[in-house]
C-alpha cells in the first residue's frame, strides 16, 4: 500500500512523484509478493472484522486508503462491504481493478482525496501514513475526517519506532521512496486534533514472514 499508501500508502505535486514512480515500477511485484498476506496476518482480520461490525450505516462504502494492489480492500468486499480502494499509483490501481473486480478502485492522495464530504462509513488505512512526513499526519487526517460520517471508525496501521528509512532498491527495482517509523502516542495526537476518538490501540511483534518491525494498530472513531 502507498502513501495515498502500504508497505504501503500524498499531494500530487512534484514533491509526490517519487513515490508514485517507485510503487508505479514495483506494483506487479509487490502484488505477487504481498498480494495474500492477509492468510498469514490473523490479528489484521480480526481487526478489520471488528471494524466492519462497528460501522454504523453497513450500506455506506469504505474505504481502503493507499490500497495499493488491492488485496484489503478486496478482503473488505468479499466480507460484506461496499469497498473503494484509492491509491496514488495508477499502476497499483490497475491491477487491484484487474484482480479485485468486485471492489471500485480510484486513483487519488491522502491530501486531497476523490471523495466527497462524508462519502464513507469506514476507513481502513494500512501503512498509508508511512511515506509522509510526520509533520504532515495532522492534515492528512483531518482530510480523511472529512471524508467520514460522524460515528464512522477507522483503523490505521504503521511500523513503531522513530527512524527513516531510505530505499534506492527495492527488490531489485530502482527506487526513490522513505518509510517513516511512527510513535503511537504522536500519531493518537494528531488523530485528536483531527476530530478522532481513540477506542483501541494495539502493538505487536512481526511475524516471521514479515519485515522484523514492530507494528502498531489504532482503532479510532470520527467524532
Amino acid at each position: 500500500m502507498t502513501a495515498t499508501g502500504g508497505a504501503a500508502e500524498a499531494g500530487q505535486g512534484p514533491d509526490q512523484d517519487p513515490i508514485r514512480r517507485s510503487y508505479d515500477t514495483v506494483a506487479q511485484e509487490y502484488a505477487d509478493r504481498i498480494g495474500d498476506e492477509l492468510a498469514g496476518k490473523p490479528l489484521d482480520r480480526a481487526l478489520l472484522t471488528a471494524l466492519l461490525e462497528q460501522l454504523t450505516d453497513p450500506r455506506a462504502p469504505v474505504a481502503d486508503l493507499g490500497c495499493g494492489p488491492g488485496h484489503v480492500t478486496g478482503w473488505l468486499a468479499d466480507h460484506g462491504a461496499r469497498a473503494v480502494g484509492i491509491d496514488l499509483s495508477p499502476a497499483m490501481v490497475e491491477l487491484a481493478r484487474r484482480d479485485h473486480p468486485s471492489a471500485e478502485f480510484r486513483e487519488g492522495d491522502l491530501r486531497g482525496l476523490p471523495a466527497v464530504d462524508g462519502e464513507f462509513g469506514g476507513a481502513v488505512a494500512l501503512y498509508s501514513l508511512i511515506h509522509l512526513p510526520p509533520a504532515e499526519h495532522r492534515a492528512v487526517l483531518t482530510e480523511v475526517a472529512r471524508t467520514l460520517r460522524p460515528g464512522a471508525p477507522l483503523l490505521l496501521a504503521f511500523h513503531r519506532g522513530s527512524e527513516a528509512r531510505h530505499l534506492t532498491d527495492w527488490w531489485g527495482h530502482q527506487v526513490d521512496v522513505t518509510f517513516h517509523f511512527l510513535d503511537p502516542d504522536a500519531v493518537t495526537a494528531d488523530l485528536t486534533a483531527a476530530g478522532f476518538t481513540l477506542r483501541a490501540h494495539l502493538d505487536r511483534a512481526p511475524y516471521p514472514h514479515e519485515a522484523e518491525t514492530d507494528r502498531s494498530y489504532l482503532l479510532a472513531v470520527r467524532s
